[in-house]
């Protein structure tokens, strides 16, 4: 099995930027947005990889979060548009996760507006282990031949220039009795989330950017043997290993889909998982688009 993997796209469609939506938390980032960031992020590159991972044999894309800027209705249709039309697999082919700037005020909270544009894409092959999250039900499972999807939601919103994330005790919870469950207990488990498992060593960095219950999270997947934590966040490609009691998990971050940079670590692309028939990592390997060229081309995590 070849799962993909990408994360941040950050779409942005500031035309539903009127002025009264921007007395919140948006004035930053609409501020960010207008003096840096919409110089590096760039939509067509959201769109050739997606073309790209289209034609590609893979089994399953995983999104990890922040596809949009503002949490905006328009920007989560764009963002939707580009997944059912550009990339075109079946709906139980593909999986996301909300990031922090897509449940980026409370008012995109109370209306669940990510899980209205999503929810083809969050249904759960074990719906009654699931919690109520103002971005659906999560945590989701899917269970794909040697593997089980787990999608976790880290997202809420913070303060101005706040980033972190939380799980609650309610998805970890329920993340602890999915890894039990004897269909999940069998695979091989690849949990999604925005937010990295490992927090930065800085205490003040880990609170404004962090997971809040890290240590929580690392404590239940310690049961685990093998597998995957998929996240985004960071807009680099990084790859960090946790020990559990049975094994060993790598935590792994994909860049941001729509990042030009002139760092490999950081240039937009995908990664890409594979699985032997027993569950199996095989290989865990990174693509970064050559603009000039056309093409994706290998890169070190």
């Amino acid at each position: 099995m070849r799962i993909a993997h990408i994360s941040d796209l950050h779409l942005l469609a500031l035309d539903a930027a009127i002025p009264f939506r921007l007395l919140n938390k948006r004035l930053t980032g609409y501020a960010n947005l207008r003096l840096r960031r919409k110089h590096v992020h760039r939509a067509e590159l959201v769109h050739a990889i997606a073309e790209h991972l289209r034609k590609e044999r893979v089994d399953h894309v995983c999104i990890t979060g922040d596809v949009t800027n503002l949490a905006l209705e328009v920007e989560l249709q764009l963002v939707r548009r580009v997944i059912d039309d550009v990339l075109g697999l079946p709906r139980d082919r593909v999986s996301i996760v909300p990031g922090n700037h897509d449940v980026y005020t409370k008012g995109s909270e109370r209306s669940r507006r990510f899980f209205h544009a999503f929810e083809p894409y969050l249904q759960s092959d074990l719906p009654e282990l699931a919690t109520s999250h103002a971005a659906g039900p999560f945590p989701f499972v899917k269970l794909r031949g040697p593997v089980a999807i787990i999608g976790l939601a880290s997202a809420a919103p913070r303060l101005p220039f706040v980033a972190a994330g939380k799980l609650g005790k309610a998805q970890l919870d329920a993340l602890a009795a999915i890894l039990r469950h004897p269909e999940v207990a069998k695979r091989t488990p690849v949990v999604l989330q925005h937010h990295p498992l490992h927090n930065p060593p800085s205490a003040l960095k880990a609170r404004l950017e962090g997971l809040d219950d890290a240590d929580r999270l690392i404590d239940e997947l310690s049961v685990v043997p093998r597998g995957l934590v998929l996240h985004g966040h960071l807009h680099r490609r990084v790859r960090n290993r946790q020990t559990t009691r049975e094994g060993e998990i790598a935590a792994v971050g994909a860049t941001s889909a729509s990042l030009v940079h002139e760092s490999p670590i950081r240039m937009a692309g995908y990664n890409a998982y594979d699985f032997a028939g027993d569950g199996s990592i095989v290989a865990v390997e990174s693509h970064a688009i050559d603009v000039d060229g056309g093409r994706f081309v290998p890169v070190t995590i």
